[in-house]
């Protein structure tokens, strides 16, 4: 079984709480888990604690020793935690978060024109409208502009770096896959996306009634919670190619948390 040197004084107390010693703490050890028996005598050993009415146990290697057998150990990791109760989960993810201390902020911005078409895809939802966006794959103005933000978070380029518009295997894709390739690169640092804060720009379609839609997809794709994800829309007061309703722009900031390299 693995385990590891106990750090902290021992003590032994009394009933009423008062110090009755100090434990030598040389020779203790804390146990942790997988332990690895050999499957016939663990199997007997359970067996008799059974017959004997026992299952005060607290782990196999307790068993095992009750049992009469050898039990061994080797060097354990500190941070292999035992996961037992809620706090115990509780206390795992703080330290995860912990540890991914490097906290970058992305911003992604794009814009696409209107053209031919029927509906407009925003965020990854469907909308219907009297025209369509203009654009090499699905012109989601809103997941091109995030995919931007995430890998200027990373600093791994922007999304024609890896995804050129002169390719033609990208005409008409969906965008979903642009963004779970921005998602990819940030678990493959170890990393987690934490906020993600979108703004449209247009004066139609009305966005308000698809927010939560887009909120909801958009935290799917990024695979945290949808209260980690907002999404707000604004016109520019009839002014500019948005205020004549030539086209639709995005604002995107994403903040993403990566282990800290030095």
């Amino acid at each position: 079984m693995p385990v590891v040197a106990v750090a902290d004084t021992v003590k032994t107390v009394d009933a009423t709480g008062s110090v009755t010693g100090t434990l030598d703490r040389t020779h203790l050890r804390m146990v942790q888990t997988p332990q690895a028996f050999a499957f016939a005598a663990l199997l007997d050993a359970h067996l008799r604690a059974a017959a004997a009415g026992r299952d005060d146990f607290t782990d196999d290697a307790a068993l095992a020793e009750w049992a009469g057998l050898k039990v061994t150990t080797f060097e354990g990791e500190v941070g292999n935690v035992k996961l037992t109760t809620d706090d115990d989960f509780s206390r795992a993810e703080i330290t995860k978060l912990a540890a991914l201390s490097d906290v970058r902020t992305g911003f992604g911005f794009d814009v696409h024109q209107f053209g031919e078409g029927d509906h407009v895809v925003l965020g990854g939802v469907r909308i219907s409208h009297g025209r369509g966006l203009s654009g090499h794959s699905d012109a989601d103005v809103v997941l091109h502009a995030l995919v931007d933000a995430i890998l200027g978070a990373l600093s791994e380029g922007d999304i024609g770096v890896h995804f050129p518009p002169t390719d033609p295997q990208w005409r008409g894709v969906s965008s979903d896959r642009f963004f779970a390739f921005a998602v990819d690169r940030v678990q493959a640092r170890g990393g987690r996306i934490a906020h993600i804060d979108v703004t449209i720009v247009c004066e139609a379609p009305r966005i308000g009634p698809h927010r939560d839609q887009m909120r909801a997809r958009i935290a799917e794709l990024a695979g945290i919670p949808i209260d980690r994800v907002g999404v707000k829309a604004t016109t520019s007061e009839k002014m500019g190619f948005t205020g004549r309703g030539e086209g639709m722009a995005a604002f995107v900031n994403a903040t993403v948390r990566l282990p800290w390299s030095g």
